[in-house]
């Protein structure tokens, strides 16, 4: 087992003159007529350990087994580097190969691969110097998550993967059964007794929770039946979902603002060298566009004033802007890239679009809802205000047609000791596609889900 300070990214600050054992995976290894040069690494680092192997050291046969892909651990002594790029280089005593990879047949050799090549390969492409970005900075997002909430004495609430309602009402929902398939269904008779799905977020289940511990978040795996096969849709994803007791829409929008900033300067400090690669071979204006977030303070403006601002625009869109129409991508980007060139929070959307769960506001058109848009995405948060009062939420759950006895439990919370509550849910994979600057939501999550495929 490599210990902390065994860590190629450990090593790479150690001082000349320590003894020290490597291990990892061959990069490359290059040579001349009195040594070897091997590029080593362990995904704990950007920048590779290079090894300096005099010849003879070890056998003909060893050498010959050190080649890309293949695993090693080499012990010796640390040097000056002459090198650019690093301060530290091994120079090799011994060196064990743990498991050869056949050149012939290693589909990761050393040559640059196109992002679809390597989803071929996924069990293949984490060695790869891209995803091993990707994933540092997804390590380190999921941990800058809970550091933010943590900090802030909200509880971490584990929400059920199998429900019984539908928080978003939309139906596109995987369903739960044991029942024989092809014939008629007797959920009765099912596994839970009744008809159960995947579930698309645990938002409803963690309003139980903040009206008993005020502030929670969840932070878990969901899924949705839609069959999107586009770079910005999976079938299964993490979504982060705070609520927050005793809080207003605008409550809301000032955590929004906070939780994002936290999460680009927590990323930013932790993975700097691996933004810069993303920027430098993906997105050139990445860090650009983070230091914009970090360092700027989100406009705020209702859903009418951006239809308003949409339409004296002069531009021609695709969708429509008027009022009552969803705003689209093309829209989201105008507002954040061309008007106001920052993030925005639009907040007041028609009734008619939006979640049974938000709060009417007084005009009875629009809901106290709230949309976070961030440069080069578009939406990046969802949330709202919540419903807090009884007979309003009843009447939304049967203007949309869903079963009030699905919700018998979700209109309790509001009978005892009921408390104005909001919330906002933050796509884990959209978040990370901002950070890194991949293009495709594929690209930054290990296994992806999508129609047609379930590899693994």
């Amino acid at each position: 087992m490599i210990q902390p300070d065994e860590y190629i990214r450990s090593l790479l600050k150690r001082q000349p003159g320590e003894s020290v054992t490597a291990r990892g995976w061959v990069k490359t290894r290059r040579d001349s007529k009195n040594v070897h040069f091997i590029q080593l690494n362990d995904g704990s680092s950007p920048v590779d350990l290079q090894v300096v192997l005099d010849a003879g050291l070890v056998p003909p046969e060893t050498v010959a087994a050190i080649t890309t892909g293949a695993s090693l651990s080499v012990e010796g002594a640390l040097v000056a580097s002459p090198g650019k790029g690093q301060a530290v280089e091994l120079k090799a005593r011994t060196v064990k190969v743990h498991g050869a990879a056949n050149p012939e047949t290693y589909p990761l050799q050393k040559k640059k691969h196109t992002l679809e090549t390597l989803r071929e390969i996924g069990h293949l492409r984490p060695r790869s110097n891209t995803f091993g970005a990707v994933f540092r900075v997804r390590n380190a997002l999921a941990f800058a998550i809970h550091k933010f909430f943590q900090d802030r004495g909200f509880l971490y609430v584990h929400t059920p993967v199998i429900s019984a309602s539908d928080a978003e009402g939309a139906g596109q929902l995987f369903e739960v059964t044991t029942l024989e398939l092809g014939k008629p269904p007797d959920f009765t008779q099912d596994f839970f007794s009744r008809k159960t799905f995947l579930t698309v977020s645990g938002q409803l289940e963690a309003e139980i929770f903040a009206h008993a511990f005020a502030n929670v978040y969840t932070f878990g795996p969901t899924f949705r039946a839609e069959n999107s096969n586009t770079p910005r849709h999976l079938a299964e994803f993490y979504m982060i979902e705070p609520e927050m007791a005793f809080c207003d829409l605008k409550g809301n929008q000032d955590l929004a603002e906070a939780f994002l900033k936290s999460l680009v300067e927590q990323v930013m400090e932790a993975c700097r060298p691996d933004l810069e690669f993303l920027t430098k071979w993906y997105e050139p204006e990445l860090l650009k566009t983070l230091d914009g977030l970090v360092n700027s303070r989100f406009e705020r403006i209702t859903y009418t004033e951006a239809v308003a601002a949409l339409q004296k625009s002069g531009k021609n869109f695709e969708f429509s802007t008027e009022w009552g129409a969803d705003l689209q991508s093309e829209h989201e980007r105008y507002l954040t890239e061309e008007l106001f060139g920052k993030p925005v929070i639009v907040t007041d959307y028609p009734r008619a679009i939006k979640a049974f769960y938000m709060r009417a506001n007084d005009d009875g058109q629009t809901v106290g809802a709230m949309d976070v848009l961030a440069p080069r995405i578009g939406e990046i948060i969802g949330g709202s205000q919540r419903e807090e009062r009884y007979d309003v939420l009843k009447q939304r759950i049967a203007e949309q047609g869903m079963p009030e006895e699905a919700y018998w439990w979700y209109l309790d919370l509001r009978r005892f000791g009921g408390v104005e509550h909001a919330g906002f849910g933050l796509g884990f994979e959209r978040m990370l596609m901002y950070l890194t600057g991949m293009k495709n939501i594929r690209d930054v999550i290990p296994f992806p889900r999508t129609p047609g495929n379930a590899e693994f």
